[in-house]
């Protein structure tokens, strides 16, 4: 099984040694996306809502990359620094997958790069 490197100039560039997403049999991983705005590289949001906004806007881009959209998404994880931001982050994600929703974990963390309040990142299928 070859994998195939995903990478688009929309969404932030990797601050670290991995991909955007990597493309593998019927699947594509894509990393965890915290709020950088991808012109600055640069934290965007005061609250994580917003934080939340920019991070669903970055999945967007890299899913587009790969032409795929939300309904392709089988599976996220969502990292969150405080668990009483859950209700804010919910509501923003559910705009994005208000039909046939993907499983989910959330996790609370005692960090996240850069000073993000908020990480995302989806699996999806391509078939």
């Amino acid at each position: 099984m070859a994998k195939e490197i995903l990478h688009t100039d929309s969404a932030p560039q990797a601050i670290g040694p991995y991909s955007q997403g990597v493309r593998a049999g019927g699947f594509v991983f894509f990393s965890g996306q915290i709020p950088l705005d991808p012109l600055t590289g640069q934290i965007t949001g005061s609250d994580c809502a917003e934080q939340t906004e920019r991070v669903m806007e970055n999945i967007s881009e890299v899913l587009s990359a790969a032409n795929l959209g939300f309904e392709d998404v089988v599976k996220t994880t969502i990292f969150l620094v405080d668990l009483a931001d859950f209700a804010a982050v919910n509501e923003v994600y559910g705009r994005r997958f208000s039909q046939d929703p993907p499983a989910r974990s959330t996790v609370e963390v005692k960090g996240l790069p850069r000073g993000s309040r908020v990480e995302i990142e989806v699996v999806a299928f391509c078939g």
